[in-house]
């Protein structure tokens, strides 16, 4: 009897936590969208130092080429915005695939682009990390952006 109700709590608890990575997924994702375009920090929490990113030119790099692109002037205004939607997330231990839409929409001319993003995130001491990641760039119908 015992180890039946110690196998119910085990189920029970493993459910909880998956489902409590998923929600710290959901919002890690969602802070580092929110704030990728002007906090050098946001990266460097992000992003694992063993980073592979493919991007949607092509082409592949590290978290130090990301960290570089990050030194800009304050005084540069931040006229991108980025937005995720149609979020999913798997996890396979202390492993998760995150993928979804990315809605990049610049505000100085109010073109906007879409990005299937695909991220692969572990687990390391407690947090979560971006060890790989593909960005496509998602066809307007032959436009390369679409204005809104």
């Amino acid at each position: 009897m015992r180890a039946i109700i110690l196998c119910i709590l085990l189920v029970l608890t493993a459910g909880q936590s998956r489902a409590d990575d998923k929600e710290e997924l959901s919002q890690l994702l969602h802070h580092f969208i929110e704030n990728a375009a002007s906090s050098a920090e946001v990266h460097r929490r992000f992003w694992a130092e063993d980073l592979i990113y493919t991007s949607s030119a092509g082409k592949r790099f590290g978290k130090t080429q990301i960290m570089q692109g990050m030194e800009v002037s304050p005084d540069e205004p931040v006229t991108m915005r980025y937005a995720a939607e149609d979020i999913d997330i798997r996890l396979l231990g202390d492993t998760a695939i995150v993928a979804f839409k990315l809605v990049a929409n610049d505000r100085s001319n109010g073109v906007k682009n879409y990005y299937f993003n695909t991220g692969t995130f572990a687990k390391r001491k407690g947090d979560w990390y971006v060890v790989a990641w593909q960005a496509t760039q998602i066809p307007n119908e032959g436009k390369p952006s679409e204005k809104k």
